[in-house]
């Protein structure tokens, strides 16, 4: 009987592990897929991505200014 009870939980903690190896396994294979960028290119769309949220920042001050401005000369 005691053998009954002890079954299911070992065959569950092999399936876990099962399911871990594959996993890893399968991350390890998608990782080798990745074509990562040069040094060069990752610096230069690093400068784009700041460059532009720079710019947009600046635009929705310069947008929340005017909208404080107006506001003040209709109230």
């Amino acid at each position: 009987m005691a053998k009954k009870e002890t079954a299911p939980a070992q065959e569950k903690s092999e399936n876990l592990l099962e399911f871990s190896s594959k996993f890893l396994q399968g991350t390890k294979d998608e990782l080798q897929k990745v074509v990562w960028p040069s040094r060069q290119q990752l610096i230069s769309e690093s400068v784009a991505v700041m460059s532009m949220v720079s710019l947009f920042a600046f635009l929705i001050f310069a947008v929340d200014k005017l909208f404080i401005w107006t506001a003040s000369q209709v109230f």
